[in-house]
């Protein structure tokens, strides 16, 4: 990561969900800025309107699958047709362990699929090793 600190944006519309992730990071001492989106339409404003020195574009998004208004599956159809969107990595954090949900996600150049655990610990765990995953990466400026 070159010493630089990445954005995360999470798009998730389970406030549960959004509150395990900030402790997860909070945890795992994870202080990138987190943007929070509730649906792929908003991610999508969110991230049309980044890119300038007091907002930079998030280089990795936590995607929830199942969504009001726009899915995860409709939110990386939108995201991998945008010019300047197309190249951010996106993880899939979701309930959905249906095989035609992964192979659509992994069509749409996701760079994982991750079934969100039931336990904590195990949640813990997820955030950590994506963490530790995102810090050997390499992201574009």
């Amino acid at each position: 990561m070159s010493g630089k600190i990445i954005s995360i944006m999470l798009v998730e519309d389970d406030e549960v969900d959004v509150m395990n992730i900030k402790r997860a990071f909070k945890k795992n001492n994870i202080n990138n800025p987190l943007y929070l989106a509730g649906n792929g339409i908003e991610a999508l404003e969110i991230l049309r309107s980044c890119g300038t020195d007091d907002k930079p574009m998030p280089k990795i998004i936590l995607l929830d699958l199942n969504m009001p208004k726009m899915n995860g599956i409709e939110f990386l159809k939108e995201l991998r047709k945008d010019d300047k969107l197309h190249q951010l990595s996106v993880f899939v954090m979701t309930t959905s362990n249906k095989d035609n949900d992964i192979i659509e996600a992994y069509n749409l150049n996701v760079a994982g699929y991750i079934l969100k655990p039931l336990s904590m610990d195990k949640f813990m765990g997820a955030v950590a090793a994506l963490s530790n995953y995102w810090q050997l990466c390499e992201f574009p400026v």
